[in-house]
């Protein structure tokens, strides 16, 4: 049976993650998400950064990460280096501090194609659910009117959707090349 609020579900979970990548793209402020994904060797496992640590930011480009257990402090650093997010912790023997670099203009550029090629995976997963939905409606055998119905209201919520995703991409690109 057609469920039109199974197929919005699917389609907000599809924003909400693109969201959620759009926040490991750092706009030369200090944001605690750039470091979401970083996992840090602790007795054998892989376990990530915000289970070992607090991230606090003190400045608008710096953050302060304080481990729950000061030896792990070597850890938290080498995982950072490791990640390759193109930041240099200081260690001061309790905490480290980042300081988050200007952006440059190339960089910024770059940023914005990460950001441009996350909106299309985005859309392409849009794309999916509606070619899943239709395909569920084609596969009903009701009359040609009803599918007909079916199928335009899943057009109008694919065209809905995607004109988030393009307004959060418009949006992300303004924070980064704006200095």
């Amino acid at each position: 049976m057609f469920n039109e609020n199974e197929i919005k579900t699917k389609m907000d979970k599809a924003i909400e993650a693109l969201e959620s990548k759009f926040t490991t793209v750092r706009a030369g402020r200090a944001n605690p998400n750039i470091l979401n994904g970083v996992m840090v060797s602790y007795y054998g496992s892989m376990t990530p950064i915000q289970s070992l640590a607090t991230i606090s930011v003190p400045e608008a480009r710096q953050l302060v990460i304080k481990p729950f257990d000061k030896s792990t402090l070597k850890d938290l650093e080498k995982a950072i280096y490791e990640a390759n997010l193109g930041l240099n912790p200081t260690n001061n023997g309790e905490i480290l501090i980042i300081t988050i670099p200007e952006l440059t203009e190339e960089t910024r550029k770059n940023y914005v194609k990460q950001v441009k090629d996350m909106a299309e995976e985005a859309r392409i997963q849009l794309r999916n659910i509606r070619q899943d939905a239709n395909n569920a409606i084609k596969k009903q055998e009701l009359s040609e009117d009803i599918e007909k119905d079916y199928l335009d209201r899943v057009q109008k919520l694919i065209n809905k959707y995607n004109t988030v995703v393009e307004e959060k991409f418009k949006e992300k690109e303004q924070e980064l090349l704006s200095i």
